[in-house]
């Protein structure tokens, strides 16, 4: 989707493109199933993480590994899809991190890595994300971060578990970055 492989780093993460061979590592951690109550796919299925990771093999998506720099071990991922050059917009989202590493502040540090490369690298005009409307916990987590809430796409998205899901829409916007930005650090 993007031209050039995607580096992001920090002092204690590393974003790198998903790799065939990070399947192994990322099933281990996939395997708390309330993880996918808000998830399109089950990845404690080894199948259904093979069919998740599949559009980032062909192209399509560019799913990127969480890596824990010190320790070199993988603690999730995050993706830049939906990307509309014409219209100035990215997706930041199919984004899941392993049980035992949320709650620390990894979330924030991959989003301000990716919102920073978006708007400061591709230029875009608009980054958006959207979560279940029933995810409370990913819902106080964006509006603290600061990204604004948009509205509801009812029934929008079938879940791994069967139900239809409501997604709420965020964003943030290119002049807003700069505040966001200064006051994320």
């Amino acid at each position: 989707m993007l031209t050039d492989p995607i580096l992001l780093q920090n002092e204690q993460i590393l974003l790198r493109p998903i790799g065939r061979a990070d399947i192994d590592q990322l099933f281990q951690i996939t395997q708390d199933n309330t993880l996918w109550e808000y998830f399109t796919f089950d990845l404690s299925d080894r199948s259904e993480l093979e069919k998740w990771a599949k559009p980032a093999f062909a192209g399509e998506r560019d799913q990127l590994a969480v890596v824990d720099k010190a320790s070199q071990q993988l603690l999730g991922s995050s993706a830049f899809g939906n990307y509309s050059p014409r219209d100035e917009r990215i997706e930041i989202g199919w984004t899941w991190l392993g049980k035992s590493f949320q709650g620390k502040g990894i979330n924030a540090q991959m989003k301000y890595l990716m919102m920073e490369y978006a708007f400061e690298t591709l230029h875009v005009k608009r980054v958006e994300i959207k979560t279940d409307v029933l995810n409370q916990a990913a819902r106080k987590a964006l509006l603290k971060m600061g990204i604004t809430e948009e509205g509801i796409l009812r029934s929008h998205t079938l879940l791994c578990t069967g139900r239809r899901r409501d997604s709420i829409y965020y964003s943030v916007l290119a002049h807003e970055w700069p505040v966001l930005k200064k006051n994320w650090r």
